[in-house]
Formats: C-alpha cells, sequence, structure tokens
C-alpha cells in the first residue's frame, strides 16, 4: 500500500512533442487527448513555449500524460520552474468524454503584459523543436550537476547564444 501516488499532467505546448517528453523523463509515458475547460493559451513575448491563465468560456487543446511518477512529476517541475504554478484541473479526456484530475502549469502572472495571440503547435515543430530540444536535453545534463541552473537561466543562456550566432549572419 505504500506506494507514491501516480499523477496525470496535462500539457498544452513543447510537451505536447514525445521527444521533449522522452528527453525529460527517459520514457514517454501513455497519454489521451484531452480539453482544459475555461483556460486560454496564449504565446509569450520573447519565448518559444506557450503559456495558459483561467479564461472564462475558453478552452484549451492538449493532451493528459498518465501515470506520472514523483520523480517524474519533481522534473516537470523543474522544468516549468518559477514562471508557472502547478495547479490541480478538471480535464475532459475527448475519448470518453470523462472528467480526469491532473495538474497543470498555469502562468504565474496572470496579466501579464507579454502573452498575445495564440500559440500553434505544428509551427512550433517547424521553426522551434529542434533548437527547444537541445535546450532540454542540456537542461537535463545541468540538473544533475551539484549548482544546477533553473530552467529559466538556460532557456535564456541557450537562447542568448542562439540570438548572437544568428546575429552575426
Amino acid at each position: 500500500m505504500g506506494s507514491a501516488p501516480i499523477s496525470n499532467v496535462f500539457v498544452y505546448g513543447s510537451l505536447l512533442a514525445d521527444d521533449v517528453v522522452r528527453a525529460l523523463l527517459g520514457r514517454v509515458p501513455s497519454s489521451s487527448p484531452a480539453v482544459l475547460p475555461n483556460h486560454q493559451r496564449f504565446s509569450i513575448k520573447e519565448r518559444v513555449y506557450p503559456a495558459i491563465i483561467p479564461v472564462e468560456d475558453k478552452k484549451v487543446d492538449g493532451k493528459v500524460l498518465l501515470g506520472i511518477t514523483p520523480p517524474e512529476l519533481h522534473i516537470l517541475d523543474e522544468f516549468e520552474d518559477f514562471e508557472y504554478e502547478r495547479e490541480t484541473v478538471d480535464v475532459i479526456v475527448k475519448d470518453g468524454m470523462e472528467k480526469l484530475k491532473a495538474y497543470t502549469y498555469i502562468w504565474e502572472n496572470k496579466t501579464d503584459p507579454n502573452l498575445y495571440g495564440t500559440w500553434d503547435f505544428e509551427e512550433w515543430k517547424i521553426l522551434h523543436m529542434e533548437d527547444f530540444l537541445k535546450m532540454t536535453k542540456g537542461f537535463m545534463k545541468d540538473m544533475e550537476l551539484p549548482d544546477a541552473k533553473t530552467r529559466v537561466a538556460t532557456y535564456d543562456s541557450f537562447y542568448e547564444g542562439m540570438d548572437n550566432k544568428h546575429s552575426n549572419s
């Protein structure tokens, strides 16, 4: 009976990509397409990943990662970093229309002026996934170090390096 609780996690951004999940968790958990009601997904200025915040009568399509273990949840918490709060939400699983309790990561600053428009996963896969995956692998390598950088610091230094490469061309 003493086994640790297993969690479901609703994902809606870069974690929709199996490769990113595999880079973080070392496996791809089973998942179901799902909808999170009364929330909206936005792009974030100068970031390649999206945010969600509570918005009445809107909905966010994504998927639920099933059977996430406490160590895996810890990795996701570190990855989402201080920009997001982990909250428990009710999602609707698409195939059965049943409701499921899941964690998700809500953008911490609900009135952030940097949130705008919408965020498109297919476009992200084409434009950003390859670099984002490199950044994620770097983050996981760093996580093993005693003075590991936060994910935001890893992201910023990775993409600053990218900007410098691009601006010299």
